[in-house]
């Protein structure tokens, strides 16, 4: 059974493409005052007037942010908060693969800058509103890649020799930490919080750069990718459904609780990333 959102306002990161549009096209027909973020303004009315029309719901906008700059996060929040009093559900889908290394506006690897620190920031601002709204529930998209991590707590910035697989799947373990973290912080709110595995999706995700690797994981997208709509299944699932209310801490794959992997488990790894990432966005 899903629970009746009409009316609750919804966030989603990375709604312009992919599966955080798929995400967005499945919740307007339930009629939620829908916010969609991304980068690109045009881009973004274009989908919202889609979507309304497609959908019949007008209460459907679009907020303009980088997420990996610091700045445009704090300006994004401050503009949710002067329109909205509640938020209901949260999910933080934004994210990339970066084939070269690049610096985020604030100094930070812009993969963990968008991909971790830009969950991380956006959910911290707006728990307020999260709190009031209870219960509500933060979805963060993680992967399986998670398992392939190379993690070095003393080496968030990807100093040194630059693997952008590396810097990718370390990122969606840090999801992982980020959301075990937050779940236990937000005991006795009835905010859930939980991660999802979409599984391998044919999407723009990997379309830039070269190489070997990229070439074989491309044709794999191809062939066996699911599609954008299919890999949103799992997060409209958390999204919707009446059975998981109360459910926190956990980790999604398939509309089904799964097992993360066994380092994710840390969490003492978890605390540590936790303070420094409280430094790293001057929220603490």
């Amino acid at each position: 059974m899903n629970r009746d959102i009409t009316h609750k306002v919804i966030l989603i990161t990375g709604a312009t493409d992919g599966m955080g549009l798929e995400t967005a096209r499945a919740l307007a027909k339930h009629n939620p005052r829908l916010v969609l973020v991304g980068r690109n303004a045009t881009k973004g009315q274009r989908v919202v007037e889609e979507l309304k029309q497609e959908s019949g719901n007008q209460a459907i906008e679009f907020m303009q942010a980088d997420l990996s700059a610091q700045q445009d996060i704090r300006e994004l929040v401050k503009t949710f908060k002067s329109k909205y009093d509640r938020l209901d559900v949260l999910i933080n889908n934004a994210g990339a693969y970066i084939p070269v290394k690049q610096l985020s506006a604030d100094g930070f690897e812009m993969t963990f800058a968008l991909n971790h620190l830009g969950y991380f920031l956006l959910t911290n601002l707006l728990l307020d509103e999260l709190t009031r709204s209870a219960p509500s529930r933060i979805i963060n998209i993680s992967s399986a890649a998670h398992a392939s991590a190379r993690f070095d707590i003393n080496n968030l910035n990807s100093e040194g020799k630059y693997s952008p697989w590396n810097a990718y799947a370390t990122s969606k373990l840090e999801n992982l930490y980020f959301t075990y973290e937050l779940a236990d912080r937000l005991k006795g709110t009835d905010v859930t919080v939980n991660a999802v595995h979409p599984g391998l999706v044919n999407s723009q995700f990997g379309k830039q750069g070269s190489g070997p690797f990229l070439a074989i994981f491309r044709l794999m997208q191809k062939f066996i990718g699911k599609t954008a709509a299919n890999g949103a299944k799992t997060s409209i699932y958390l999204a919707l459904a009446d059975e998981v209310e109360g459910i926190t801490g956990s980790y999604f794959a398939n509309e089904k609780m799964a097992q993360s992997s066994k380092v994710s488990q840390d969490r003492e790894m978890g605390r540590k990333l936790w303070e420094m990432s409280e430094k790293m966005t001057r929220i603490n």
